[in-house]
């Protein structure tokens, strides 16, 4: 029976109204739906035990009917749930303990299958590892599929419809649904991946001929998400450069090479060839998109002041929007400073300003007076005009929603933009995210930065470390230590943040000891790092709400309370806390799990923040994004750009070409492609950037 793409699921057979509206839970209204309902797991049952051959010591999958079961107490309290199998060579118990729950799940005649090693305990017992239900007492056995053998499909379930529930629709409607795929994605671009057809993809996924059969398939589906992604990133570029021409700027090197001149450092190489690559964007002609990514230390913000001056000196305003007030204080004091030699007050708009200063301020930005312009969310309110806005420097870019950052750049007339962000992010995963900007990177730090040395301690050494920092603090350097957790736990056994800030005060007085959290009121957080900023306080107990913060230069030692709750790339970002002055710095790891060692081991021996990325997603995964979806964001179902490098690399190529013949994807031929983007994301190709 032949079936359509965009048919409801409900007039499947085996479905109805009822199953209908549960598999709407799970998003699945369509045949299409259904197809990319993929299973989360697989079940290796391609060489079935039979149960009499079960001996102990080996590790099985073996199949049988529920003959029995009970809930077993033990001396020790320990509530075990066991359930003899019976299949047609003899009966084998299985042992859950400590999963008593079962008893409601596991029922007597149903046919099981369990897999996990067989050991001795007065007889021959399995202790699963995992099990799934076959078949109800009475339905038809499905245990016949296992003669041949069979990788069985776990799909993800919901309430009233079981993952045995919607194995049998996709297998009952497989061949039917698959023969309705259209392939869409270019044939080269599916042979140069190395990548099957997509009808065989499917069969692959839903129905593998052999273990790991179903990995060449996902890489398929993989492959038309990503492509997807990049067409859409990539006519997001086309548009933003092209559709509205940007400002005109020559290069006339009044202000940029008097600030050269007076600078009290020496750029750095990278410093030097970021700033080449934004003057070429800017005396294009064509708008500005780009990204500039260093770690912390690395000099973006002398980087950007030198493309808001190249744009001051051309007549137009720019202006730098920071996420937090204490970010737009700190910003503003470096530009000030570097800024004083060149005779150009930074004006500085934040909303903690009385209604009067911030009226003001505001006349004189839209009177044109104001051409360097630091400010908060206060920049983009409606009150606020610009005279001739050419240039918005936007930082930790991520921390402002996609509106927040279309509202300040609306304020002028197509102005260039250029994204800061300290966060060190892998090519492959740069491309996926920033696939629409052009992208610069800063790794060399500027002479004269401290090292930090790293070393990982056990709770054994707190003594040590205490003393340490009662030198340091005597010393007149400053301490920042850092916790997972704000408040104690009865079920979490962490050291947290409040209780220990008491503690430390106790411990290291006569030093001064300060306390910061994500549950204090913006103002009060700001005040007390402000008090640690200004040298008031010697010790800052914080959360990680000091990420991405101040810059302290006298802060020389950083303090981490179980790292093993943390990333690699969240340890790296808090140890770039220190070390931002001229002396020798210091991180500390307090960690007591074995387990985690190694991993610690590894951050300590590196400091490149492009490495630690690297590892951070080859150990912790992308997350949904990378943690950074926010309003017509995407989310990548079946890529994963630890392994599918190649394939980011190859879908970004063949969108730019796409794109370029056709920035519409209006022609004939790419019709299909179009409407697939448009079903797979909401906005379609309303576009997800701003610009």
């Amino acid at each position: 029976m032949a079936v359509a793409f965009d048919q409801p699921v409900q007039f499947l057979k085996g479905v109805g109204p009822r199953r209908a509206e549960a598999f709407a839970r799970l998003g699945v209204r369509t045949v299409e739906d259904l197809l990319y309902h993929v299973p989360h797991r697989y079940l290796d049952a391609t060489t079935v035990t039979p149960i009499a051959k079960a001996d102990v010591g080996k590790d099985v999958a073996v199949v049988g009917h529920v003959v029995s079961k009970a809930v077993v107490p033990t001396r020790r309290r320990l509530r075990i749930f066991r359930a003899v199998l019976k299949d047609a060579s003899g009966v084998i118990e299985c042992a859950w303990p400590g999963q008593a729950f079962l008893d409601r799940v596991i029922k007597q005649g149903q046919l099981l299958l369990v897999t996990g090693p067989v050991k001795y305990y007065h007889g021959r017992q399995i202790v699963p590892r995992e099990q799934i239900v076959l078949a109800e007492e009475g339905e038809g056995a499905e245990a016949e599929a296992f003669g041949g053998g069979l990788v069985l499909p776990v799909y993800p379930a919901t309430e009233g419809l079981t993952h045995r529930q919607i194995r049998r629709v996709v297998a009952d409607h497989l061949d039917a649904m698959v023969g309705a795929v259209e392939d869409v994605t270019p044939p080269a671009l599916a042979r140069e991946a190395g990548v099957p057809g997509l009808r065989e993809a499917f069969s692959a996924i839903h129905r593998p001929s052999a273990p790991g059969a179903w990995e060449a398939g996902r890489r398929r589906l993989a492959l038309d998400e990503l492509l997807d992604l990049q067409l859409v990133v990539a006519r997001a570029r086309h548009l933003a450069k092209g559709a509205k021409k940007g400002p005109h700027f020559d290069v006339k090197r009044e202000l940029t090479t008097k600030l050269k001149h007076t600078l009290p450092f020496e750029l750095t190489a990278g410093q030097k060839r970021a700033m080449r690559e934004i003057t070429q964007d800017m005396v294009s002609g064509a708008r500005m998109h780009r990204l500039l990514m260093g770690e912390v230390g690395t000099g973006k913000t002398v980087v950007a002041l030198f493309a808001m001056l190249l744009a001051v000196e051309n007549g137009y305003q720019a202006v730098f929007m920071a996420p937090t007030e204490l970010l737009a204080e700190q910003h503003a004091h470096t530009l000030r400073e570097l800024l004083e030699a060149l005779d150009i007050q930074p004006e500085v708009l934040m909303g903690r300003l009385s209604a009067s200063e911030k009226a003001a301020i505001r006349v004189r930005i839209a009177g044109g007076g104001a051409r360097v312009i630091v400010g908060t969310h206060a920049l983009i309110q409606e009150t606020t005009d610009f005279s001739r806005l050419g240039l918005v420097v936007i930082d930790e870019q991520h921390r402002f929603g996609v509106e927040q950052r279309a509202a300040l750049i609306e304020k002028g007339e197509a102005p260039d933009v250029l994204l800061l962000s300290a966060t060190p992010i892998p090519r492959t995963l740069a491309l996926t995210l920033y696939g629409d900007l052009d992208i610069s990177v800063l790794k060399e730090k500027p002479k004269g930065r401290a090292t930090v040395k790293t070393g990982v301690r056990t709770s054994r050494d707190r003594g040590k470390i205490y003393g340490f920092l009662k030198e340091q603090g005597a010393a007149g350097r400053q301490v920042y230590v850092v916790y997972p957790v704000i408040e104690e736990s009865e079920r979490v056994d962490l050291k947290a943040a409040t209780t220990m800030a008491a503690e430390l005060e106790r411990t290291l007085a006569p030093l001064r000891v300060g306390l910061v959290h994500g549950r204090m009121k913006s103002e009060e957080r700001d005040a007390v790092m402000r008090r640690f900023r200004d040298g008031e306080l010697s010790v800052l107990v914080a959360t990680t709400v000091i990420e991405v913060g101040i810059d302290v230069p006298n802060a020389t030692v950083m303090v981490v309370e179980h790292p093993e709750r943390f990333g690699l790339a969240q340890l790296h970002q808090l140890r770039g806390r220190v070390g931002r002055g001229a002396e020798e710095s210091h991180c500390i790891l307090i960690c007591d799990q074995p387990a985690a060692m190694p991993r610690l081991k590894r951050l300590a021996r590196t400091s490149d923040g492009f490495k630690i990325a690297e590892m951070d997603l080859k150990e912790r995964g992308m997350g949904e994004l990378a943690g950074t979806r926010q309003a017509g964001g995407f989310h990548l179902r079946f890529a994963d750009l630890e392994t599918d490098g190649d394939l980011v690399v190859a879908a970004r190529r063949a969108a730019l070409d796409l794109i370029a013949r056709d920035p519409n994807l209006s022609g004939k031929q790419h019709a299909r492609l179009r409407s697939r983007i448009e079903r797979r994301y909401e906005r379609g190709m309303e576009l997800f950037r701003v610009g």
